[in-house]
């Protein structure tokens, strides 16, 4: 089975494409800190290359930014290709099935959203319950 969860902090600009045969893609990068056994411990990131497909691409390319926080589920792949001057390199990317935006659209609106929470709300005194 091949199968990876990843959450994280978009790192780079999501950049689009689009194949010969018109079909959509996106790649960005995703920052994702490792768990450390003790709080002392520094905290260390892995950058992983995730790259969406169609409909899940033209999402990402609307909704996601550098910086903004995603949940990731796809498979891993392994490519190999050679360089120029005759070596093998291995790249590895993270195919998505599924983009979950976990920080808002807008920074403003959420601070809107805020705002309107902390105003207008009283508290109600409740009285004796009938039971």
């Amino acid at each position: 089975m091949n199968k990876i969860y990843l959450i994280g902090n978009i790192s780079s600009d999501v950049k689009q494409g689009q194949t010969g045969n018109g079909v959509n893609y996106c790649r960005f990068s995703l920052a994702v800190n490792r768990r450390f056994a003790k709080p002392s411990d520094n905290v260390q990131t892995d950058f992983f290359n995730i790259v969406c497909w169609r409909g899940l691409a033209e999402a990402c390319v609307k909704s996601l930014s550098k910086g903004k926080k995603c949940a990731i589920s796809g498979e891993c792949q392994l490519n190999k290709y050679q360089a120029k001057d005759g070596t093998t390199i291995n790249t590895v990317e993270i195919l998505a099935d599924d983009v979950e935006f976990l920080s808002p659209r807008d920074p403003q609106q959420q601070t809107m959203q805020t705002q309107s929470d902390d105003m207008g709300v009283e508290e109600q005194q409740v009285g004796e319950l009938p039971f």
